[in-house]
C-alpha cells in the first residue's frame, strides 16, 4: 500500500515538473520574440535618428548657402538704393529728356534706357516708364538687339505687366525651373538686322525674326510655324495655317495695326527722287543659314551701301519665293533682300527682283552649298562669295518707307527695289528649299513711292 502511494506521488511530481518545464519554455519563446521585436525597433529608431541628423545637416548647409546669397543680394540692394537716391531729384532724367527732344526719333536702345531711368526716378507706376519699354520692344528685332528686347520685356514684367518673355531673357535658374531650353537660332543672333532669326536665316533679315530664332523674318519659330510648349518663348509664326500672315497681328500688333507695312504692290503715280544710292560689296568667306523661313547668307564686315553719302553696313541677305514686292500687280519668281544698318541703327533694304530666265552663276554657287541642317550656320571650306554678283549694273530704283516683312513687323525700314531684274533659271527656283515664303502685299495708306 505504501509502495502504491509512493508511486502515485512520484507520477504526480513528474507531471508537475513537466507542466512547469513546458510553461517555462513557452515564456522563454515569448520573451525571445519580444527581444527580437525590441531589437528591430531599436535599429529602426537608430536609423531614423541618423536620417534626421543627415536632413538637419543638409538643411544647415543650405541655410549657410542662402545666408551667403542673402549677403550678396543685400549688397546689390544697397547699390540699387544708392542709384535711386542719386536720381531721386529727377535732374538727370530732365536733362536727358531735354537732350532727346532734339531727336526726331529714338532708337530702341535709347527707349529702353529711358524706361530704366524713369523706373528708377519715378517708379514702375509712371505711364511714361511703361511707354518707353513698349516702344523699345516694338522697335527691336531679334539678333544683335536681343539684349534690348530682353531689357524691355523684363522691364515691363518688373512694372507688373503680364507679357510673354523669351526664354533667352530668363535667369538661368528660372529657365531650369520651367524646363526651358536655349534655342540656337532664335531668337540666333540678329544679323544686325533682325537676326533673331531668319531674316530668313537664324538671323532676322531686318525683316523679322526667325526660326527658333527669328528668321529676320520673324521671331522664335522653328522655321515651320510649329509651336513649342514653352509659355515663356516668343510667339511662333509661319506663312500658312494658324500662324500665317493674316494671323500675325494676334501676337505681333504692329503687323495688323501698322500703317507703313511691307511689302507693297509698286505702281504709279510716282514721286521724283533725287536720292543717290550705290553699293560697294566685298568678297568674303561664304556662310549660309537655313533658319526655317528662308536661306540667309551672313556677310562679313566691309560691304556697304551708301544713301546720299551715308554708309549702311550690309548685314545679311536672304530670299523670298515668289517676290514679296509686286510691280503693277505682278510678282517675280523670287527676290533677294540685302539688309543694311547705319551707325544710328536705321535699317535699309535693297531688293533685287529675280526673273525666270537663264541660269544665274551666283545662285548656282549658293545653292551648291545649301546647309543640310536647319538653324546651323554652314561655312563650306575654301568657298568665297561676293554679294555684288547678284546685283544688276543699273541702279534705278523705287523707294518707299516700310517695315520688316516678318514679325514683329517693325516700321521705320527704308526700301529700295531696283527696277532692273536679274535672271534665275526655273530649275534654280525649284531648287530653293521653300515653296512659298512671301508675305502678301500691304496697304499703301497714303505713302509716296519714289522713283529716280
Amino acid at each position: 500500500m505504501k509502495r502504491i502511494l509512493f508511486e502515485v506521488l512520484l507520477v504526480a511530481a513528474l507531471i508537475g515538473a513537466g507542466v512547469f518545464g513546458f510553461m517555462n519554455q513557452k515564456q522563454a519563446s515569448s520573451a525571445k520574440a519580444k527581444i527580437t521585436d525590441l531589437t528591430a525597433a531599436a535599429e529602426a529608431a537608430e536609423k531614423s535618428v541618423k536620417e534626421k541628423e543627415g536632413t538637419i545637416k543638409a538643411a544647415e548647409e543650405e541655410m549657410q548657402a542662402l545666408q551667403g546669397e542673402m549677403a550678396g543680394l543685400e549688397q546689390k540692394s544697397n547699390q540699387l538704393d544708392a542709384v535711386k537716391a542719386a536720381l531721386s531729384n529727377g535732374s538727370t532724367l530732365t536733362d536727358l529728356e531735354t537732350m532727346y527732344k532734339k531727336e526726331k526719333s529714338l532708337s530702341a536702345e535709347r527707349q529702353v534706357g529711358m524706361g530704366a531711368l524713369r523706373m528708377l526716378t519715378k517708379g514702375a507706376e509712371d505711364p511714361a516708364t511703361l511707354e518707353s519699354f513698349r516702344k523699345a520692344l516694338q522697335m527691336s528685332e531679334l539678333g544683335d538687339r536681343k539684349n534690348t528686347i530682353c531689357a524691355a520685356q523684363l522691364g515691363l514684367v518688373a512694372a507688373g505687366e503680364k507679357i510673354k518673355v523669351m526664354s533667352e531673357c530668363l535667369p538661368k535658374s528660372e529657365k531650369e525651373g520651367h524646363g526651358d531650353k536655349d534655342e540656337k537660332d532664335a531668337h540666333s543672333k540678329d544679323d544686325g538686322h533682325g537676326k533673331k532669326d531668319d531674316g530668313h536665316g537664324k538671323k532676322d533679315d531686318g525683316h523679322g525674326k526667325g526660326k527658333g530664332k527669328d528668321d529676320g523674318h520673324g521671331k522664335k519659330d522653328d522655321g515651320h510655324g510649329d509651336k513649342k510648349d514653352d509659355k515663356h518663348a516668343a510667339p511662333h509664326w509661319g506663312y500658312e495655317g494658324e500662324m500665317g500672315p493674316e494671323k500675325w497681328g494676334k501676337e505681333f500688333p504692329t503687323c495688323a495695326a501698322g500703317k507703313s507695312q511691307s511689302p507693297l504692290d509698286i505702281k504709279g503715280p510716282f514721286v521724283k527722287s533725287r536720292m543717290v544710292v550705290s553699293a560697294d560689296y566685298k568678297e568674303g568667306p561664304l556662310k549660309l543659314l537655313n533658319n526655317g523661313h528662308t536661306i540667309q547668307v551672313v556677310v562679313p564686315p566691309g560691304s556697304k551701301m551708301r544713301i546720299d553719302g551715308i554708309a549702311y553696313e550690309l548685314l545679311q541677305f536672304h530670299f523670298h519665293r515668289p517676290s514679296e514686292e509686286k510691280i503693277d500687280g505682278k510678282p517675280m519668281a523670287m527676290v533677294v533682300h540685302f539688309v543694311h544698318k547705319n551707325a544710328e541703327g536705321k535699317l535699309a533694304v535693297l531688293g533685287v527682283l529675280l526673273k525666270e530666265g537663264n541660269e544665274n552663276p551666283g545662285i548656282k554657287t549658293l545653292w551648291t552649298n545649301l546647309p543640310k541642317e536647319e538653324k546651323v550656320e554652314y561655312a563650306p571650306e575654301g568657298v568665297n562669295f561676293n554679294p555684288g554678283n547678284l546685283l544688276p549694273r543699273e541702279f534705278d530704283f523705287y523707294s518707299f518707307a516700310g517695315s520688316l516683312t516678318t514679325p514683329p513687323c517693325t516700321e521705320g525700314v527704308r526700301f529700295f527695289i531696283l527696277k532692273t531684274t536679274v535672271n534665275i533659271a526655273k530649275e534654280q527656283v525649284q531648287a530653293f528649299p521653300f515653296k512659298m515664303n512671301a508675305r502678301p502685299v500691304q496697304a499703301l495708306n497714303g505713302r509716296e513711292i519714289l522713283s529716280n
